[in-house]
């Protein structure tokens, strides 16, 4: 796999209730992917970037929302959400205080 491409992969953290929810009962982080992205390409890139181990991911399709503005009817874009459930031991900060 092209390292540049692993690099480009994650696009970053989903902040939500839920991914928190499942980041303390599950030992998994929840981000935001490239849609072309597979899980192999996923696992690879979490492993190269924060050097931590993955046991497993799971990946799903958002749809974007349909929203009106005024008479204008409007479409978010979808995009990839991937569940990375991690190794007994390791773990993710993305706030970057070591």
């Amino acid at each position: 796999m092209n390292p540049e491409r692993l690099t480009k992969i994650i696009l970053g953290p989903v902040v939500a209730e839920k991914a928190t929810r499942v980041a303390e009962n599950h030992n998994q982080v929840v981000l935001k992917v490239l849609p072309s992205a597979n899980k192999l390409e996923i696992k690879k890139a979490v492993e190269l970037l924060f050097d931590a181990q993955v046991e497993s991911v799971t990946t799903t399709n958002v749809k974007g929302k349909i929203k009106r503005t005024g008479r204008v009817m409007g479409k978010r874009n979808d995009w990839k959400k991937a569940y990375v459930t991690l190794a007994e031991g390791s773990d993710i900060n993305f706030v970057g205080a070591e």
